[in-house]
């Protein structure tokens, strides 16, 4: 199929309250525009010098996501146009992130990347770190990034009693927090959990942003 009918087909399974980011990493440009032409806005991208590149080449109401594993030394490249981050793990990166907000008179959306799954090759904060960071002095005085939410990535297993497991265990995190330090704000909203292979246990478990790449795309090129 069409990355048009996979879009289609895709986008009819989905709940009102989940938003879709195309995870366009490694695809070319035109592959992006097909979909922006279909009717996809959010598309995902995991390397900072792609997402630099092709971000000229295409429309200018694309909202971008950072997904992927985020160096300090890179924020700087994507701070002037980047929607949304879905990486933080840690505060020197929301510093960072924070300061090259300023720099750029913007506004940072921003969601804590936490760790959930088995694989030591995952990032994120366990969930005393998060709280660590949003207790903390330095994170209080931010004020150009906004903290929408919680991403998380479960373990890549055929298990999907594991991968239901370690998505429970986000939703709870995301519940913790709301409660005890987001309680009377309308930002902190999003868990972004949810790929191409574990999506619909993800939506079942509450996610309001699944980032699915191949069931659009087709195969990683």
């Amino acid at each position: 199929m069409s990355i048009k009918e996979n879009l289609i087909k895709l986008k009819e399974q989905l709940p009102s309250r989940v938003k879709l980011i195309a995870v366009s990493k490694t695809n070319p440009v035109e592959s992006i525009r097909e979909a922006y032409n279909a009717g996809q806005r959010l598309f995902g991208e995991n390397r900072v010098q792609e997402i630099v590149d092709k971000q000229p080449q295409l429309p200018a109401d694309i909202e971008w996501h950072f997904i992927g594993h985020l160096q300090s030394n890179k924020v700087k490249f994507i701070a002037p146009f980047v929607s949304m981050i879905h990486s933080i793990d840690s505060m020197k990166l929301l510093a960072e992130v924070n300061k090259e907000a300023i720099r750029n008179n913007r506004i940072i959306d921003c969601l804590l990347e936490m760790y959930i799954a088995t694989e030591e090759s995952k990032f994120g904060l366990d969930l005393n770190e998060a709280i660590a960071l949003l207790n903390s002095q330095e994170y209080n005085e931010m004020k150009n990034i906004q903290i929408c939410g919680l991403m998380g990535m479960a373990t890549f297993t055929d298990n999907t009693d594991v991968v239901r497991k370690e998505f429970k265990s986000l939703r709870s995190y995301f519940e913790i927090i709301k409660k005890n330090h987001f309680n009377n704000s309308n930002s902190f909203n999003e868990i972004s959990m949810g790929m191409s292979g574990d999506y619909q246990i993800a939506i079942e478990e509450g996610s309001s942003m699944i980032r699915i790449g191949t069931s659009i795309f087709g195969s990683r090129k």
